[in-house]
């Protein structure tokens, strides 16, 4: 978005607010059960907000959307409810430097949530202008909508209800592709394509040194801070200085982000237009595979986690066979002209000799051949 001054500050401070009742939420819960050993929910606790606490104390809190704190209030609820049932841990305060905090604007009137191709029309907020055009249908019939920020820009994000249209993708290639993920290289196909490691271009490596200074930088003034006097007037300056430098750390971090995002969307449109029938890829163990403390910032940085969930929605979208093989599956040991398993195999080398057949092929390659002639995997999306 593009919004203007004033817009700015009514989305700072529905911001603020929804973070500080989530963050409220928590700590009333944590006092409540340490003492009575109950749970208090979130229709309760929006009960005693609006009832008892804002005419006590904090009545700003009033001064904003009333949906968009309640709607806070209920992402509170629903992360308690997911760390009782196990399915999460135990929920975090939201930080301010974090920006981990959205704005939720339900449709209350007609008029709201109307959408143009220059700008948007936000309950409370007014029209906005659209920094991106052709992104939003103008012909959809919207439900709400969030409103976000992140280092600095300020992005929203609209539930809509259009007509599914099922891409229909006619299989030329007979043949399926299995896919080597790796480190020195991101991608090994087995049909002979092999997509680099983005983050070895100059690109990213200049990026991840800017990066370094600026996060040298603002250590210094976190350390400035420790050490100033108690002087009148000189904390605010400080206070000042490292938000301005935090904005800058996590813009390099978004730009970051965003340059590995896209290359790994990039990587999985370039696969499913070959129109394989099938893709073959391993179910890799990245939680286990990041304890190695040597390679867990370049796995890391690599997404793979990210490029399964890309396939597999593309996948399900084009209607392309996705298999999943099994993690145990040695596919880097495997010969895969005669099937022969090679013992012992250390990262080092980096071409596989077979014993038997004297066979010398690349050490990622004759592993993408493996997972494509693979029997072990589970199917995912099937055609």
């Amino acid at each position: 978005m593009d919004p203007t001054p004033k817009q700015i500050d009514k989305t700072q401070q529905t911001l603020g607010v929804c973070r500080y009742v989530y963050n409220l939420y928590l700590s009333t819960n944590k006092e409540i059960y340490g003492k009575e050993k109950r749970f208090m929910s979130g229709m309760d606790f929006s009960k005693w907000l609006n009832n008892v606490y804002t005419k006590e104390k904090d009545p700003w809190i009033k001064e904003v959307s009333s949906k968009a704190v309640k709607k806070a209030i209920m992402n509170g609820d629903k992360a308690f409810r997911n760390f009782f049932d196990g399915k999460a841990k135990f929920p975090k305060f939201k930080k301010k430097k974090n920006q981990d905090i959205k704005a939720y604007f339900p449709k209350n009137n007609k008029t709201d949530w109307t959408i143009e191709r220059h700008r948007i029309k936000i309950p409370t907020m007014g029209w906005v202008k659209l920094k991106e055009f052709g992104y939003i249908p103008t012909n959809a019939q919207v439900i709400s909508g969030t409103v976000s920020q992140k280092a600095g820009r300020y992005y929203v994000s609209v539930l809509c209800e259009v007509q599914p249209r099922e891409k229909e993708l006619q299989i030329n290639n007979h043949d399926g592709i299995g896919i080597d993920e790796g480190i020195r290289d991101f991608a090994i196909c087995s049909n002979g394509e092999v997509f680099g490691n983005i983050n070895r271009s100059q690109r990213v490596k200049r990026l991840e040194k800017s990066l370094k200074c600026q996060q040298k930088k603002l250590s210094r003034k976190y350390e400035a801070k420790k050490k100033q006097t108690k002087m009148k007037g000189s904390e605010p300056c400080y206070y000042k200085n490292i938000h301005k430098q935090i904005k800058v750390v996590q813009k390099l971090h978004a730009r970051l982000t965003n340059i590995r995002t896209e290359y790994v969307r990039t990587v999985v449109t370039r696969v499913v237009k070959t129109k394989p029938s099938f893709i073959a890829i391993e179910d890799l163990n990245v939680k286990g595979m990041m304890k190695n403390h040597h390679l867990a910032k370049s796995i890391q940085k690599q997404k793979f986690h990210y490029f399964r969930t890309w396939l597999e929605h593309k996948c399900n979208q084009l209607k392309i066979e996705l298999r999943i093989v099994n993690r145990f599956y040695p596919s880097s040991k495997l010969c895969s002209c005669c099937g022969h398993k090679k013992i012992q195999l250390s990262l080092s080398e980096r071409t596989y000799k077979c014993a038997f057949c004297d066979m010398e092929m690349d050490r990622d390659f004759n592993a993408s051949l493996n997972l494509k002639y693979a029997t072990d995997y589970t199917v995912v999306t099937t055609r």
